[in-house]
């Protein structure tokens, strides 16, 4: 990690912590009789190597390395952080006051707000789009406290992105599944026109050649959709049917029987 800027070397630091953390967490867990999911934790250490990976991937000078390091942060590890169920195991692992008081930040409307879908869309897409198509991509190569605040964003974008659409884990009402899919497609139809854009180098406000554009575009282009569609199938492992309220004069049936 030598040569990486004090913001990124924070970065992966606080991962490391973070990452430490949930095992301890999750071995803990693990010794109850409920237990742990062990691919749970799988998936969790999978999601904090691709985001060190991706923050420190030197990025300056090579598009295509600053592509593949976008769709690890922005994409691959947001969904293997989120299918691990973090905020499940922190409930797990605090008081019942505690847990009440976190489900209710979790559910409140700030929280509601963040993950709308509208908004997840306009943050996913648009600021791919303000990235490549304003001066913010050069910025960011000659300015290591704008990289990673990039980075930040993506990642979080990323994550509450994947959370709404796939994530286990509680927090504020998940649209239906109709709903999630139209989101979903509405994504996958944005990442697809810009990488085209990128790859026929239109609107782009960057000083790349037409081979770095070329190579910038068919990473997101397939690697995008190899994303997402990783997305939708976790989605239909996660997706539970809901079941229908009874009426009182069925849960007093019920409890006859």
């Amino acid at each position: 990690m030598s040569g990486a800027s004090p913001p990124t070397a924070l970065i992966v630091a606080t991962l490391v912590s973070v990452g430490l953390a949930y095992l301890g967490l999750a071995a803990l867990r693990s010794r109850e009789p409920r237990g742990w999911n062990p691919w749970r934790t799988a998936s969790f250490a999978a999601g904090i190597v691709l985001l060190i990976v991706g923050v420190t991937r030197p990025g300056h000078g090579d598009f295509g390395d600053h592509m593949v390091g976008h769709l690890l942060i922005g994409m691959f590890a947001p969904l293997a952080l989120v299918l691990a169920a973090p905020v499940t195991l922190v409930l797990r692992s605090v008081s019942p006051p505690s847990g009440r008081r976190i489900i209710g930040i979790l559910t409140a409307r700030p929280a509601r707000m963040l993950t709308h879908p509208v908004l997840l869309l306009i943050a996913n897409i648009g600021g791919l789009a303000v990235l490549y198509f304003t001066p913010l991509y050069l910025l960011s190569m000659s300015n290591a406290v704008v990289h990673d605040v990039i980075h930040v964003h993506f990642f979080v974008v990323g994550y509450l992105f994947a959370w709404m659409i796939a994530g286990p884990d509680p927090g504020p009402h998940r649209p239906s599944v109709p709903i999630r899919l139209v989101v979903l497609g509405v994504a996958v139809a944005g990442h697809s026109i810009i990488a085209q854009l990128l790859y026929a180098g239109v609107l782009v406000d960057a000083s790349l050649t037409a081979a770095e554009l070329r190579d910038g575009g068919t990473l997101m282009y397939y690697w995008g959709d190899i994303a997402e569609i990783l997305l939708a199938l976790a989605m239909l492992l996660t997706w539970r049917p809901t079941r229908p309220r009874r009426t009182h004069a069925g849960q007093a049936s019920a409890a006859a029987r």
